[in-house]
């Protein structure tokens, strides 16, 4: 699917045209420059590849760098791959937010905030106990049980327990695009997205 690379802005709200105040993500969508235009007859598969976001050159490594001068592209943090494209690119275009209409309707993907090692109320939702009657002590949070006794004298994989949350690639699909600001680069969509202020996103019709 076609697309863009972007950054998370932040967070506001813009009154709909009925009058309702709708919660938007402010997302700097491009410009993207194409750096490698992928086939099938060379590399096996069909992509198009685009960079964005500008970084010094000697913080880039060399094989990046060469890579990138072949496009004419200066360097890039953020080289991502696009597949199942229908419209036709040319190596060293720039594509911008102009790529996205209002109303229409887009995927966002993006790494979500990390949350460290958490125990399992917060990391899957576990009630506790909820009242120390019973004899109950320092139990609030605990995870309670995780398996049965001599037999089948194992725990089995995937039980839910504490552990490390959060930083996962996380997909938010069908979010409504409110808002296209072309001279700013910037896109607002409906709702919220994955990621802290800053981090970048990976935008797809």
């Amino acid at each position: 699917m076609p697309g863009l690379i972007g950054k998370k802005i932040g967070m506001t709200s813009v009154f709909s045209a009925d009058g309702k105040n709708v919660p938007c993500t402010v997302i700097e969508a491009g410009p993207c420059v194409v750096t490698q235009i992928k086939t099938v007859d060379i590399d096996g598969y069909e992509a198009v590849q685009m960079a964005f976001d500008d970084k010094k050159e000697k913080n880039t490594t060399k094989p990046v760098l060469g890579h990138l001068k072949k496009a004419g592209v200066d360097a890039k943090r953020k080289i991502v791959e696009f597949k199942e494209f229908e419209q036709e690119f040319k190596l060293g275009e720039v594509v911008s937010v102009d790529l996205f209409e209002e109303n229409s309707f887009v995927d966002v993907s993006g790494i979500s905030k990390g949350k460290g090692f958490q125990g399992v109320v917060k990391r899957h939702g576990f009630a506790g106990v909820g009242d120390a009657t019973h004899g109950q002590h320092n139990r609030l949070r605990a995870p309670g049980s995780i398996g049965a006794a001599s037999y089948p004298a194992r725990v089995f994989k995937g039980m839910r327990m504490a552990g490390r949350t959060g930083g996962d690639k996380v997909k938010v699909g069908n979010l409504k695009v409110i808002k296209v600001i072309p001279e700013n680069n910037l896109l607002l969509v409906k709702g919220s997205v994955p990621g802290a202020k800053g981090s970048y996103l990976i935008i797809e019709k």
